[in-house]
């Protein structure tokens, strides 16, 4: 996909920031996962943050990486946490710079 066009290449936030990435790798029918999503996703009041959710079934490499640990969490591609989400530690770390 070529960089040229309408679209910036790093997204911004509304302060004109790149925004923060946060991925969930997490499994199908996960309860921990989808609670972990719920409580990004109400977070994402508080701070500017992109959610992206990557399914590890089927994936033989991320089933060895994450396994029985989903959800993980990475901050800008960094791993966070794994099988919660703590909100005021998330905060903490993704307001940081």
């Amino acid at each position: 996909m070529s960089q040229s066009g309408p679209f910036p290449a790093t997204i911004k936030s509304l302060r004109g920031w790149p925004m923060r990435q946060v991925t969930i790798y997490s499994r199908s029918g996960c309860h921990l996962c989808e609670q972990a999503h719920q409580i990004l996703v109400d977070l994402q009041s508080k701070v500017d943050y992109e959610i992206t959710e990557i399914l590890i079934d089927g994936e033989p490499e991320l089933i060895e990486l994450y396994g029985e640990q989903v959800p993980v969490i990475h901050i800008d591609g960094k791993p966070h946490d794994f099988f919660k989400v703590e909100p005021e530690r998330f905060l903490n770390a993704i307001s940081a710079n």
